[in-house]
């Protein structure tokens, strides 16, 4: 794992910043043990700044810190996923009703502009890449849109967790052969018939038809992801979703398609 050397920054701030982006960049992987001292020693930095930023990421539910084993980084169960999304779903409908009566030209082209990237075929894993950017940033767009700083912070943080599940859910993904099998581009499809149609209700200043576009959207993610991360967990723990016998509990706090 290479790390860049940190420059004469707030040392905490810079560690933290390093080593959360390592997490959410695949990095660091879910589970695995980090060495406070080697990460010091890669940063150019002392014990305490690691410390401090450990103890800042334990608090988002990013890292772990378990009793007598050590510190790792995150992992989740399909308990996770699920109350992730939901609140998941709550904060971007709250974003809708705030957003829809300031919509502006502006924004709708930017809208607009994501669902053209959006609509572009991914068949490697640069094109993946670029696709789920361009996800990521319809919805921070709409969060965005609804005016509420606050709404923008929590949804961050709740994003950091619907990383690391994705991160997880990538595993599945590598074992399958291709982008290019019919389960794939079936929901590669219905994902761009859902953010089509929550565009097209924003647009319309539909706020009904806007909250249920939303909920099937992440709903019906939710289940995929569910999906990918039961095909990952159940070799290593016997039934899919569940932890092996070994694993730790996850953090109690937690954070697209």
């Amino acid at each position: 794992m290479k790390l860049r050397r940190l420059t004469r920054k707030r040392a905490t701030d810079e560690v933290y910043e390093a080593l959360r982006d390592a997490i959410l960049t695949r990095g660091f992987k879910p589970g695995e043990r980090l060495q406070v001292e080697e990460i010091a020693n890669k940063l150019g930095v002392s014990l305490t700044p690691v410390r401090h930023s450990v103890q800042r990421l334990c608090t988002e539910g990013l890292i772990e810190i378990r009793p007598r084993s050590g510190t790792f980084v995150a992992t989740l169960t399909v308990e996770d996923i699920q109350s992730t999304f939901e609140v998941r779903c709550a904060l971007e409908c709250l974003a809708a009703e705030l957003a829809i009566s300031r919509l502006t030209r502006a924004v709708e082209k930017e809208f607009d502009e994501l669902l053209e990237l959006l609509r572009r075929p991914v068949d490697n894993e640069e094109a993946l890449r670029k696709h789920e950017e361009a996800n990521s940033d319809l919805h921070q767009t709409l969060l965005q849109a609804s005016g509420n700083k606050r709404l923008e912070e929590v949804y961050a943080g709740l994003n950091a967790h619907l990383t690391i599940a994705r991160i997880h859910a990538s595993e599945s993904r590598k074992a399958e052969t291709a982008f290019q099998s019919k389960e794939w581009l079936a929901r590669f499809q219905q994902e761009q018939a859902e953010h089509e149609e929550i565009v097209a209700a924003l647009k319309a200043k539909d706020l009904q038809r806007a909250r249920e576009s939303l909920r099937k959207h992440i709903y019906r993610a939710k289940d995929a992801m569910i999906a990918s991360f039961a095909a990952v967990s159940a070799p290593a723990s016997g039934r899919a979703g569940k932890k092996s016998d070994g694993a730790a509990p996850s953090a109690r706090k937690r954070s697209h398609n």
